[in-house]
């Protein structure tokens, strides 16, 4: 068995100024997703001063959804006791659902400003977010948060503060799937052109079974348990919505128009 390494969460330490892993995990997010975009620009037929308004409208969306949908979904008794935690971002605790929530709000406003068709842009920025997903699972990773369940696999760890057995390393697995695997499979697909809705719906659709995949070795949330049938988690319950609406979504795709912008370079 490996024991979970041990890497200071704190990045950088100046003074009073603290740095810390989990934030540059987001910047790398950011800034990755914000290079993609400048490659792409041409896509939407918009300036790369346009799409950097974009980036900048999903960045908001992403902080305030995320950490507001962790605060409704997994943290009111924390809000409750000490309304001032929901600005602690640092210590980590963001919601993926409440962020997406948050990225399709800035979406819809971008899209009705610029007057481009929802899905021909939610297409341009699905195969933007992946490296984002697994930066922030790094950043899970290094912070000690989201242990796995005992497990004798050789590559199980020990990890801090969770007793003496083994455990999936599940934000590992997030990391590599949600991260890499999603990434590579979006970028392949979306180089070449392709209906209004087909990236978004293969985006919810293989998210969704990633996500919901990896619920069954991840420990659940220690202040929600299972909340139906025994076993299912929050985050499945969550997820289930996102696999339906794929499938839905690229079935719906292919009555769509081809967007032909997308032939032109990757």
């Amino acid at each position: 068995m490996l024991n979970y390494p041990k890497i200071d969460p704190i990045a950088i330490s100046l003074g009073p100024l603290q740095i810390h892993w989990y934030g540059l995990m987001y910047l790398v997010g950011f800034l990755t997703a914000w290079w993609l975009g400048r490659r792409r620009a041409h896509r939407l037929g918009l300036s790369t001063d346009a799409v950097e308004t974009l980036i900048f409208y999903c960045v908001m969306g992403v902080i305030l959804g995320g950490r507001l949908g962790y605060a409704l979904f997994y943290g009111l008794d924390k809000l409750a006791d000490n309304p001032l935690w929901l600005f602690k971002i640092w210590e980590g605790g963001m919601s993926f659902h409440g962020g997406f929530v948050g990225v399709l709000v800035a979406a819809l406003v971008f899209a009705r400003k610029q007057n481009l068709h929802f899905f021909r842009l939610t297409d341009f920025i699905a195969p933007l977010v992946p490296i984002g997903l697994g930066a922030g699972r790094i950043g899970n990773f290094i912070n000690y948060e989201l242990p796995g369940r005992a497990s004798d696999l050789p590559w199980a760890m020990v990890f801090p503060n969770m007793g003496p057995a083994p455990r999936h390393p599940s934000s590992l697995y997030e990391f590599a799937l949600e991260g890499v695997v999603l990434f590579a499979v979006l970028w392949w697909f979306s180089i070449h052109p392709r209906r209004n809705g087909a990236t978004s719906g293969l985006f919810l659709l293989l998210y969704g079974v990633f996500r919901f995949s990896v619920e069954f070795v991840r420990l659940p949330d220690s202040q929600l348990g299972f909340i139906a049938f025994g076993w299912m988690t929050m985050g499945q319950l969550l997820t289930l919505p996102m696999i339906i609406g794929g499938l839905a979504l690229i079935g719906w795709s292919r009555y769509q128009p081809l967007n032909i912008a997308c032939a032109a370079k990757a």
